[in-house]
C-alpha cells in the first residue's frame, strides 16, 4: 500500500525536483534573494541595514574606518586598531529578530556612564577590540560577534587599516570667509563650520580588505548612503582598491540621498549638489538609481538631470518616518528598496 503524505512528511517531487503542492499543483520555487553590499557608516548605514534585512539575508555591510572621536577614537589611539564604533552599529542593525538577538544587540550598544575610565565606552567596542586581540584577525573577530547576534548578514571594514580624513574647507573662519583651510580628522571635519571643497584620506592607498572587495564583485546590488556625506559616504570612493571594485563590478548601484541635505557637513547644499560632488570626486562611478524622499526634492528637473549625468534614474518616494522627517523609516525604506532591487 502506498503511504500518503501526512503532517511532517514531505510531498513527493515531480521530475526535476519541484515539490508537489495540494491537488498535485507544482509549488513555485522560492524567490532568489539578491546579494547586496551596503556601504556607509554610522546611523545612515544602520538605517539601510535595518531596511535591507527585511528583504534579504545576503547582506554585506562595508563600513567606514575613519572615526577618531569618542570611544572609537580612544580605542583607536590606545590600541592602534580600527575604530570599532561604526562596525558595532552595523552588527547591531543586522541582529536576529529574536529575544536572543535583541538582548545581545542591547548588550553591544550599552554605553557606560559614571566618571571612571570606562565612561563613554560602548561595551560592544570593548568586546570587538578584545576579540581582535585574542584572534589576531579583524574579520574573524567581526564574524564571531555576528554569530553571537545571529546577524542577518556580514560586517566588514572598508580598509584593513584606520584612515584619517582630510578636507579643504572654505569659510571655516568667519573672520576670513574666503580663506581655504585644511582640516584633519573625521570628528573635526564633521563639526567644522564652512563648506567642504574637497575630501581626501591618509594613507592615500590603504591596505584593502579582500573580503570587502569580493563582496562588491559578487553583489547583485550595491547600496550607497544615506549618511554624513563627506565622512561616511564619500570616503569609500577614495579607497583606490574599493573604488576600482565599484567601477568594475557588474552589480547595479543605488544611492539613497540624505533627508537633511543641508546638514552641518553640507551647509547650503541642495540634493543635486550631492550628486555633483559625487561626480567630481568619483568621475568613473556610474549609478543605476538615485532614491530621494519628496522632502529633499526642490527643482525636480535639476535633480533628475544630475542623476542622469551619473547614468541613474531618479526615484522619488516617501522614506522618512512619519512625525520625524529627519529619520528614515525602516519599513518605508525597505518598500522603496524592494521596488528597486527585488
Amino acid at each position: 500500500m502506498t503511504q500518503q503524505p501526512g503532517p511532517g512528511r514531505p510531498r513527493p517531487a515531480r521530475p526535476g525536483g519541484a515539490p508537489v503542492g495540494p491537488a498535485g499543483r507544482v509549488r513555485a520555487p522560492a524567490p532568489v534573494q539578491p546579494r547586496v553590499a551596503a556601504l556607509g557608516g554610522g546611523h545612515g548605514l544602520s538605517a539601510t541595514l535595518s531596511a535591507l534585512r527585511l528583504l534579504t539575508d545576503h547582506i554585506t555591510a562595508i563600513v567606514t574606518v575613519a572615526d577618531d572621536g569618542g570611544s572609537s577614537g580612544r580605542l583607536r589611539r590606545d590600541f592602534h586598531v580600527l575604530p570599532p564604533g561604526d562596525l558595532r552599529m552595523a552588527l547591531a542593525a543586522l541582529c536576529d529578530d529574536s529575544e536572543w538577538g535583541h538582548t545581545w544587540r542591547d548588550v553591544l550598544q550599552h554605553r557606560f556612564a559614571g566618571d571612571g575610565d570606562l565612561r563613554g565606552h560602548a561595551l560592544g567596542n570593548l568586546m570587538i577590540v578584545s576579540l581582535w586581540e585574542l584572534l589576531g584577525d579583524t574579520v574573524d573577530g567581526l564574524d564571531l560577534v555576528g554569530r553571537l547576534l545571529g546577524a542577518r548578514g556580514r560586517v566588514l571594514p572598508m580598509a584593513a587599516e584606520p584612515l584619517e580624513i582630510i578636507a579643504e574647507i572654505v569659510g571655516h573662519d568667519p573672520a576670513h570667509p574666503d580663506r581655504v583651510v585644511e582640516i584633519r580628522g573625521q570628528h573635526r571635519v564633521a563639526s567644522s563650520p564652512g563648506r567642504v571643497l574637497s575630501i581626501g584620506i591618509v594613507p592615500t592607498c590603504p591596505r584593502p580588505c579582500p573580503q570587502a572587495l569580493d563582496a562588491v564583485a559578487r553583489a547583485d546590488w550595491v547600496v550607497l548612503g544615506p549618511g554624513s556625506w563627506f565622512t561616511s559616504v564619500m570616503p569609500h570612493l577614495l579607497v583606490p582598491d574599493l573604488a576600482d571594485a565599484l567601477n568594475e563590478t557588474h552589480a547595479h548601484k543605488v544611492l539613497t540621498l540624505n533627508l537633511e541635505v543641508g546638514s552641518d557637513e553640507t551647509p547650503d547644499f541642495l540634493a543635486e549638489d550631492h550628486l555633483a560632488s559625487l561626480a567630481a570626486n568619483a568621475p568613473e562611478l556610474r549609478l543605476d538609481v538615485v532614491l530621494a524622499d519628496p522632502s529633499v526634492v526642490g527643482d525636480a528637473s535639476s535633480l533628475r538631470s544630475a542623476a542622469e549625468d551619473l547614468g541613474a534614474e531618479l526615484v522619488v518616494t516617501p522614506v522618512a518616518a512619519r512625525g520625524n522627517p529627519t529619520v528614515h523609516d525602516p519599513l518605508r525604506l525597505a518598500a522603496a528598496l524592494r521596488d528597486v532591487i527585488c
